[in-house]
């Protein structure tokens, strides 16, 4: 269980509340300055070590959810939690949404000329175990375009959703692609500073590549300090 987490300031690696580029931070960021509300036991504990009880069987196998196998090229991605100090962090529930192949998600305001997979809804979760590791199969999404500019793409991302001992600590950031071109020109991604931006890249790993079944990316998610995942604001949904 973690214990007694308070919410990090912005620093550096975390992307700002306003950055014009990406358009809806301009009408979404605050206008005054940020009031720290005192955390009381609500906010620091909660389920702890018996989230599987609460949010029932892990859904780590995105591919097997339906009567079929989704169309795309399946994914096995793997990596830990850890703290500041490099310490696993167990117990963390990581829930996961994506794209389908097409870059395009089961959702009614998705409605861009892409197909839906009626065998992939895109949702999953997993809890950290004891060393705080993870692993989860999908499909790679595809990119899709979005309307913050002229001929504007999304790269291929996967959002990540982190829980720690209660569902106040919840913190979200995305796992992109290596050698993708279109991130170096999304405005999302580029609201985090390089070289904090490649925190946010999981890197092809051949050793947890499984043989004639699916590539292996390695991708770890640290919570504080001097390494930390960069984090995005509550509210981007892109």
């Amino acid at each position: 269980m973690i214990d007694n987490l308070s919410y990090a300031p912005e620093d550096a690696g975390s992307p700002p509340s306003l950055f014009p580029d990406y358009r809806s931070t301009v009408l979404r960021s605050p206008r005054f300055a940020p009031i720290r509300i005192p955390q009381t036991l609500t906010e620091t504990t909660g389920p702890g070590e018996c989230w599987g009880q609460l949010m029932g069987e892990s859904l780590a196998d995105l591919t097997i959810q339906h009567k079929a196998p989704p169309q795309g090229q399946r994914i096995v991605v793997s990596g830990r939690v850890l703290d500041e100090n490099g310490r696993p962090v167990p117990n963390t529930v990581m829930e996961i949404w994506q794209a389908n192949a097409a870059g395009r998600y089961i959702h009614s305001k998705d409605q861009w000329d892409a197909p839906i997979d009626p065998n992939f809804t895109g949702a999953g979760r997993v809890i950290t175990d004891s060393e705080g590791r993870y692993r989860y199969v999908t499909i790679r999404p595809g990119a899709y375009p979005w309307g913050n500019h002229k001929n504007a793409w999304r790269p291929a991302h996967i959002h990540l959703s982190l829980l720690g001992p209660a569902f106040a600590t919840r913190l979200v950031t995305q796992l992109y692609f290596p050698d993708d071109p279109l991130i170096e020109i999304d405005p999302i991604a580029n609201a985090v500073p390089m070289p904090y931006r490649q925190r946010m890249v999981c890197r092809f790993d051949i050793g947890t590549t499984v043989p004639n079944w699916a590539l292996g990316y390695q991708f770890d998610v640290v919570l504080k300090g001097r390494n930390q995942t960069p984090f995005e604001e509550q509210g981007h949904d892109h």
